[in-house]
Formats: C-alpha cells, sequence, structure tokens
C-alpha cells in the first residue's frame, strides 16, 4: 500500500499540487495525452506554466498517476452532480395502515385504496391488524382480512414479509410490484374527456327548442295575414 513520509494511507484524500512528494510521478495533461515519468516538482513546474493544478488521480499505481486541471473547478462540478443525484433521489418510507380483526368491508375498501396511493408514491406499506381483549383469542380473523387484502393487491404490491405477530400486532409488509404503473394521469383525462361530452349533449336540447320556439312565433304571426285575405 502506498504512504506518505507519515505513514499515512494516501487514499484518504486527494492530493494535489506541492502535496504530492513521491519520488516521480506519471504525467497525464489537461487533454488526456501522456507526456511521461517525471520528478513532481517538474510537472508542477508544468502545471503552473499552463495556469493549472497537479491532481493526484492515481495514488496506488507504479508511479503515481497525476493530471493538470483546474482542481477548483472540478470539485464545483462534481458538487453539483451530486447535489443533482440528490434532488432526483426517491427517499422510500414505511407507512402503516392498522385496523380491528372486524373491520367491516367498506373500511377494508377505503384502507385498501389509501395502501394503493402509498404504493404509487413508491412507498412501501405495513398492514397491521391491532387486537384487543378478546379478539387474541381469534388471531385466524386477522390472518383471513391481510390475505384478503394481499388478493386484493395482487399485481400491484409484493408481499415483502408476509402476516406475523407482533405482540398485539398481525402485520405484513407490501411494495411497490415490478412493472405496476398508477393510472391515476389516465384515469383523470378520460373524467375530463366524459365531462365534455356531457355538456355538449345537455346543450344540444337546449338549442332544438330555441328554434322550434321560433318557428311557432312565425306560424302565429302569420295567420292573422291569412285570416284577413279569406
Amino acid at each position: 500500500m502506498n504512504k506518505d513520509f507519515r505513514g499515512n494511507d494516501r487514499s484518504k484524500e486527494t492530493r494535489i499540487n506541492e502535496r504530492i512528494r513521491t519520488r516521480e510521478v506519471r504525467l497525464i495533461d489537461e487533454n488526456g495525452e501522456m507526456l511521461g515519468v517525471m520528478p513532481p516538482m517538474r510537472a508542477l513546474d508544468i502545471a503552473r506554466d499552463r495556469n493549472l493544478d497537479l491532481v493526484e488521480v492515481s495514488p496506488h499505481a507504479m508511479p503515481p498517476v497525476c493530471k493538470l486541471m483546474d482542481y477548483g473547478r472540478y470539485k464545483y462540478e462534481q458538487a453539483k452532480k451530486e447535489n443533482e443525484a440528490r434532488k432526483n433521489q426517491k427517499t422510500v418510507t414505511l407507512k402503516e395502515i392498522r385496523m380491528r380483526p372486524r373491520t367491516d368491508d367498506h373500511d377494508v375498501e377505503v384502507k385498501t385504496r389509501k395502501i394503493q396511493e402509498f404504493l404509487a408514491d413508491g412507498d412501501k406499506v405495513k398492514v397491521s391488524v391491532q387486537f384487543r381483549g378478546p379478539d387474541m383469542r381469534h388471531p385466524d380473523i386477522g390472518r383471513k382480512l391481510l390475505d384478503g387484502i394481499a388478493e386484493e393487491l395482487k399485481g400491484i404490491a409484493t408481499i415483502e414479509r408476509s402476516p406475523a405477530m407482533e405482540g398485539r400486532l398481525m402485520s405484513m409488509i407490501v411494495s411497490r410490484a415490478p412493472g405496476w404503473e398508477p393510472q391515476k394521469k389516465q384515469a383523470a383525462t378520460v373524467a375530463t374527456s366524459k365531462n365534455k361530452s356531457e355538456q355538449v349533449t345537455t346543450e344540444e336540447p337546449q338549442a332544438t327548442d330555441a328554434s322550434q320556439t321560433a318557428t311557432a312565433v312565425e306560424e302565429t304571426a302569420t295567420q292573422p295575414e291569412e285570416s284577413q285575405q279569406q
């Protein structure tokens, strides 16, 4: 392992300019061309002539490889890339949905839709059934409830952990199934199109009634003239 004169591991930090204290280095210029093996002081003179830094890029090579670059600009671009990567990262959180063994069917449906919303956001969901008092004697009811939810989420969720007792809770953990995509946008588009079509349908009869009224008025206005001629 390459170490500096104090015996410290050189891989812990990037050495630049005067901090490079090896006997010789292999130098690469700013365009990626090999300039050869030389003492570090000579390489540093070349870097200063070009208004650049001498940066050790492969400290474990024999001899170590150094490159000419604007180190301040390089560090700025690296920090910018790391910030962009952090912005694009999705933090997966574990949500929890709780219910009782005898939760009615309507509430189970509502909670199942909520689980789908969490999965659509990329989160994992811990689905728990809470037992109290006499309910503890019937864990099979909670298991049946969780199995029913798992069946309802088939194709949407992957069971990461099967139902298991944790004190007074029976829980399972589900995550978004690979390849499943929520259809929120598509559903919204269909609903908008349907509303527009309904508006057109309701307006057409109004236009027909108006034309019929106008015709009736014209017929009424012409009747007296015909009577006078007779």
